[in-house]
């Protein structure tokens, strides 16, 4: 390939980890924390965004729920992120986390009426929907579970989802950290139960930190049913566990900034998510939490992939894996892949 950057910035791509309160541009997200009097620790966005490690990010990523207050709001940085992805990575097909307990009245000590589901996911879906139809890029939600909330409130969140159906909401997920600081996937078996029942799919955030084990993983993805894995880096760390998972075929949504800024893991062959490629699990790449993490889904691509050593050919099967792993109807995958193909095939005729 003579030109590998031009060619992995424009491979089109899916990204299937992305916390949608992240896709805010850094002046609109301190634009608004300062309209409503949001506070941080700095509006410095060089220090804002250096962490000592998961807990530390969160206390900036709650913040920064603060700073939405209105429909017109969401549904802005709904579109502004996709627009934003699309010129600078060539995106096609996004599922967004959000966490809609993060917007009721007194959640992080949020004054005013807050937003209830229904008021956030519309919002979304309206800016969504208008960037989908002014850039062509697809898009689902994924309801995310506060980790740090009570197991009680995750079966109400669940109940709620279900009362109020949306097309675009495609199944539930879980982040953040419980209270003690753990992981601990299991602790809402019960909401994730009542998902799988009602028909919606299911992933989780395990595996990422080193507090946890390997064979969590494989626990979490058989207890819960899981669809897909966020993270899961922690499987390399144990071959019975690592045999183990790849026996589910599950896929996993790995995002390799993060790792850099939360656990100092250095982007190098040895790392993890460049293991598990090798070791032949599908892999899906993400930014998880892109402004807070400095990065976006072209530098995922074109630094943290070469970085890792990864080939053309490699980073090829990546990019597809998101659209394979994604959970749009059967029809608009197909289309998406097709496009994916053909597109491959132009750059490559281009750039060889």
């Amino acid at each position: 390939m003579t030109d590998l950057r031009t060619y992995l910035q424009l491979l089109p791509k899916a990204e299937l980890h992305c916390h949608f309160v992240s896709t805010m541009r850094p002046e609109t997200l301190l634009e608004l924390c300062q309209a409503h009097g949001v506070r941080l620790r700095t509006f410095d966005l060089d220090q804002l965004f250096d962490y000592s490690g998961l807990a530390d990010f969160l206390d900036v990523f709650n913040a920064a729920h603060l700073a939405l207050t209105t429909p017109d709001e969401i549904a802005r940085i709904a579109y502004e992120g996709a627009q934003d992805a699309v010129a600078k990575a060539n995106l096609r097909y996004r599922e967004y986390f959000v966490n809609p307990d993060n917007f009721v009245r007194g959640a992080f000590g949020r004054p005013g009426p807050g937003m209830d589901y229904p008021t956030v996911i519309d919002a979304m879906i309206s800016g969504l929907s208008a960037a989908e139809r002014d850039f062509g890029v697809g898009f689902g939600i994924i309801v995310g579970i506060n980790r740090s909330l009570p197991a009680h409130a995750a079966v109400d969140l669940v109940r709620t989802v279900v009362a109020h159906p949306r097309k675009e909401v495609l199944g539930i997920g879980q982040d953040d950290l419980t209270p003690e600081k753990s992981e601990d996937p299991l602790r809402f078996a019960e909401a994730y139960r009542l998902a799988r029942e009602s028909g919606l799919r299911c992933t989780a955030h395990v595996g990422e930190t080193m507090e946890t084990s390997p064979s969590d993983v494989v626990t979490a993805a058989i207890e819960l049913r899981l669809d897909r894995i966020d993270h899961g880096y922690r499987v390399m760390d144990d071959p019975e566990s690592l045999d183990a998972i790849k026996a589910t075929g599950l896929s996993f949504t790995c995002t390799p900034h993060s790792t850099v800024m939360l656990s100092g893991w250095e982007l190098t062959p040895e790392h993890r998510i460049a293991r598990m490629i090798r070791a032949g699990l599908p892999v899906a790449l993400a930014t998880d939490d892109a402004v807070f993490f400095k990065t976006d889904l072209a530098r995922e691509y074109v630094e943290a992939l070469p970085a890792m050593d990864i080939t053309a050919d490699e980073a090829t099967a990546i990019a597809r894996q998101g659209f394979i792993a994604s959970w749009c109807p059967d029809q608009q995958k197909q289309r998406l892949l097709a496009d994916f193909d053909g597109a491959v095939l132009a750059l490559r005729t281009a750039l060889l």
